[in-house]
């Protein structure tokens, strides 16, 4: 699926603010549907079957992370989060629950868009996919073989490791308890923190052009790290 005709589900409080996004996603093509509440949100879903729903944390019933969390009980539709909160520990709860962005108000209206595309782009990915490529990069999930500029690279088994959890999640925040979960099973924390730290450093090292400005696996202070693919042409395939 395109963005455009996509099906998108916005659920906040203010009337307002969906009266803006029916108009702003509207005159761009996309199907609108609302909902004021947290409980008007989980019973849209199965009705409206959206494709992307932007979810606002401060609804007068549920909070938006337990919202958040009922829907991963059961869909994988993504989720971006659009609030005011604009904490680290807020954007790393809803991530943790299962968002798949967060943007917070006031935003624009183009970079919303751009988001919603991404979301669309990563849920439409096809399953059992074998090689992932962005930009430059690729990477063959049945040889385990790494190229970029087309010289072959060489990752160690942890660094290949977090390099195809960022990849099955592309432009999705991972937050750090995330990727240390995922990775290393758990464990101590800090000591884990210190070898995340040294592994994106690493893969960094080998992976970009220039390892002080990534292009592909994107620092979000405080939260985690995402693997960008918005500035060029990617597929998984």
């Amino acid at each position: 699926m395109t963005d455009k005709g996509a099906r998108v589900l916005v659920v906040d409080d203010e009337q307002a603010i969906r009266r803006y996004l029916r108009a702003s996603l509207g005159a761009h093509g996309y199907e609108f549907y609302e909902a004021a509440t947290g409980h008007e949100a989980i019973r849209a879903v199965p009705i409206n079957r959206p494709d992307v729903i932007i979810l606002d944390l401060g609804l007068p019933d549920l909070d938006g992370i337990n919202v958040t969390r009922s829907l991963r009980e059961w869909t994988d539709i993504p989720i971006l989060v659009l609030s005011v909160r604009d904490q680290e520990n807020d954007k790393i709860a809803a991530l943790d629950a299962g968002a798949d962005d967060y943007l917070t108000k006031p935003f624009g209206a183009g970079e919303l868009r751009a988001r919603i595309r991404v979301a669309l782009r990563r849920a439409n990915k096809p399953e059992g996919a074998s090689t992932f490529i962005a930009g430059d990069l690729t990477v063959d999930l049945v040889k385990r073989a790494v190229h970029v500029h087309q010289h072959a690279i060489q990752l160690t088994p942890t660094e290949y490791d977090l390099l195809k959890l960022l990849m099955r999640h592309p432009d999705r925040v991972l937050t750090h308890r995330q990727i240390i979960r995922e990775v290393w099973g758990g464990g101590c924390y800090e000591d884990e923190m210190h070898l995340l730290r040294v592994n994106i450093s690493n893969l960094r090292r080998k992976l970009e052009i220039d390892p002080t400005r990534p292009c592909y696996i994107r620092t979000e202070p405080g939260v985690g790290y995402r693997l960008c693919t918005e500035s060029s042409d990617n597929e998984l395939s």
